[in-house]
């Protein structure tokens, strides 16, 4: 496993991650504790120490999950987790933004989590508006004071936020969270540059586009489990995207390499990337992901290799 230090943070962390969204159930699959914790020691092998996370995957259930598998050894790992939102059932969510609100989320976030401390506590998808509260960003910044957070960050809604991402260092927030793989490079024009230009950490969540450039999905595949949140997208947009999956599998994947694997590595070659955190559903998928990290390669679009 390869590490990189996480924007102008002192943290040092694994290029893949592991993102955490199906343990809160909508993702077509109900989790157990022993499940997740076998994921857990996959990653462990691995080498990977970041964990995303938030308090909306479930009603603060994904936090319970990590927080049960990495209690032994809590001083290893990094999680980043998030605020905004309060999950009421699957795809029912209302929102949490005031400062007492966000207050209480952190305190139940840190119990789930069985912790002390948040590395990274991200603003979690929420519009201008709701980011433009000083009191917000102030009580956020007494608690980094007070030990409960180590560092605050954005994960952008709009892959475009340029708003936001432009005004992390003002908020004193120093890492970005955004959508970026393959079939969604809109980050490029704006927000990565921004990421480069403020020395902000950068966390590439969907790396594998919900799982369309995992390669196991053919055109003509449809998404009918009502729990699994591709079901609820525009199965048209989803057909144009598996017939250009099937096309990149073709003209770019090299002979012999998991197509999962080379899109995470794809995302890496970015410089302003530090870690992508693709979701898992068991460990062979922990162990797929994780071998991004060894692949070399050469792109016409990235001007820097993986390092």
């Amino acid at each position: 496993m390869k590490y990189r230090k996480l924007g102008k943070t002192e943290l040092r962390v694994s290029v893949v991650g592991i993102g955490t969204w199906q343990f809160g159930g909508e993702w077509g699959k109900v989790f157990t504790q022993r499940e997740v914790d076998q994921i857990f020691e996959a990653a462990r092998e691995t080498g990977i120490n970041l964990i995303d996370t938030a308090e909306c995957y479930g009603d603060h259930l994904s936090e319970s999950f990590v927080g049960n598998a990495i209690q032994k050894d809590r001083s290893q790992w990094v999680i980043a987790t998030k605020f905004g939102h309060k999950f009421h059932g699957n795809f029912n969510r209302s929102d949490r933004w005031k400062p007492e609100e966000v207050r209480q989320s952190l305190e139940e976030s840190l119990k789930a989590l069985k912790t002390d401390w948040i590395d990274i506590y991200q603003f979690h998808s929420g519009s201008d508006e709701r980011f433009n509260q000083d009191d917000l960003w102030q009580m956020l910044d007494d608690q980094v004071k007070a030990g409960k957070i180590r560092h605050l960050g954005i994960s952008i809604g709009s892959n475009e936020n340029i708003y936001q991402t432009s005004n992390a260092t003002r908020v004193n927030a120093s890492v970005i969270q955004v959508i970026y793989n393959r079939l969604d490079q809109r980050p490029e024009m704006e927000v990565l540059p921004a990421c480069l230009e403020q020395n902000l950490g950068v966390l590439a969540r969907v790396p594998l586009a919900s799982g369309l450039l995992s390669g196991k999905y053919k055109p003509g595949t449809v998404f009918q489990d009502a729990d699994d949140v591709r079901s609820h997208r525009d199965p048209n947009e989803i057909q144009e995207r598996l017939k250009l999956v099937d096309q990149i599998k073709k003209l770019e994947v090299p002979e012999g390499v998991d197509m999962a694997s080379w899109a995470l590595a794809w995302c890496l070659l970015h410089p302003a990337v530090t870690c992508v955190i693709p979701g898992c559903k068991n460990p062979q998928q922990v162990y797929t992901n994780a071998r991004a990290s060894d692949l070399d390669l050469v792109s016409n679009t990235h001007p820097q290799a993986l390092s």
